[in-house]
């Protein structure tokens, strides 16, 4: 569908902090709205990072490949 945009290392990175983040929001350490944002981020930034597409990148006409 799109080409990747971004670099084997940015997405190694995408991937530990989006697991990290959805460990810190659905693990308790944080609550309310605070853990709800913190899981959505770090969702987004473990699907950007496993398929490779960023589509901020797109929009800014970034690429890290």
């Amino acid at each position: 569908m799109f080409k990747q945009n971004e670099a084997n290392w940015d997405r190694i990175i995408r991937v530990v902090v989006g697991i990290v983040l959805l460990y810190m929001g659905l693990g308790g350490i944080f609550t309310g709205v605070a853990g709800v944002v913190i899981d959505i981020v770090g969702a987004i930034l473990l699907i950007t990072g496993v398929i490779g597409v960023c589509p901020a990148y797109l929009l800014l006409k970034i690429k890290t490949k």
